[in-house]
């Protein structure tokens, strides 16, 4: 079992709210002096998420700060950044998590007019695997939360799982390595397209976002590869999905969010509860997954 805070909130209103004060979320938002030194330090400097450029969350105000509850990792889905987690970071701060305790970083681009250009690339698989391993260094924790959105989930997902994969654009195979299975405590996928992209069945090679190796095309290698072992991401494994997913959608074969062998899910059916929405909305069902390993 992995160390945290006790399943209630904080005892004071005012506390809460004092905390949530403390936490600024936006697109100027960077590590921590003190994580983006270490990040420096110990190796991580290479990665995009480390150079300072790119909207960031998380990390120690000072070194030795106490970490109490398990740190949690958010990684954001196609053209979006660290600060689309803005309403998560704010929700889990009014309930007892420091920033040393919330971690966000930023993968690709977060211009939309580049999104059909994204797919699982070598690049991004090691940058959020490194990022994963990062916090759980930083940090001292035994295990680490993962949260991701949309094409973060499948990221997330293979990171974690490690192994080979192929980037179709670099022509190049590429071992992640070993499992990281046992330092995740809960996983929780928020509008992940696991089962590929409805719409992915009319565009297939034409976009690399779309293709057939390394894409979300329903019928790609990369997403044969990451369910061929069910409840592989985390000692407690989620999803969170809508029927009214714009842009996920509904597949041939039905639902295509939900995490084989997941331990639950959360399902909504009507707006606002799109695929945004499901980011932006479900903050308090995301920590309740997290903190109590429940469903609500």
């Amino acid at each position: 079992m992995s160390t945290r805070i006790p399943s209630q909130p904080s005892t004071s209103a005012t506390a809460r709210t004092s905390r949530a004060h403390e936490v600024s979320v936006s697109k100027e938002s960077r590590f921590s002096n003190d994580f983006h030194q270490w990040l420096h330090e110990n190796g991580y400097g290479k990665y995009d998420f480390a150079k300072g450029n790119v909207p960031a969350f998380g990390g120690r105000s000072k070194a030795g700060e106490k970490v109490t509850n398990e740190p949690v990792i958010f990684i954001h889905g196609n053209s979006d950044s660290a600060a689309g987690w803005k309403s998560s970071i704010e929700t889990f701060s009014k309930n007892g998590y420091k920033p040393s305790e919330m971690y966000a970083m930023t993968w690709g681009p977060s211009n939309p007019m580049q999104a059909s250009k994204q797919h699982h690339s070598e690049k991004y698989l090691e940058e959020v695997r490194a990022f994963i391993q990062a916090v759980k260094e930083y940090t001292g924790a035994e295990k680490v939360d993962v949260v991701g959105h949309s094409m973060g989930v499948t990221l997330a997902r293979k990171a974690i799982q490690g192994g080979d994969s192929f980037d179709p654009y670099a022509n190049k195979k590429f071992d992640l390595g070993k499992p990281m299975t046992d330092s995740v405590d809960t996983f929780v996928g928020i509008a992940g397209a696991n089962h590929g992209l409805a719409a992915a069945l009319f565009t297939g090679d034409l976009v690399p976002t779309t293709n057939r190796t390394s894409g979300l095309h329903p019928a790609s290698s990369f997403l044969k590869d990451i369910n061929a072992v069910s409840h592989d991401e985390g000692s407690h494994v989620y999803s969170i999905w809508s029927h009214a997913d714009e842009v996920v959608g509904v597949g041939l074969a039905g639902a295509t969010s939900p995490i084989p062998g997941q331990d639950g899910q959360k399902v909504y059916g009507t707006f606002p509860y799109g695929h945004m929405g499901l980011k932006n909305r479900t903050a308090e069902t995301q920590l309740a997954m997290i903190r109590d390993h429940q469903v609500r």
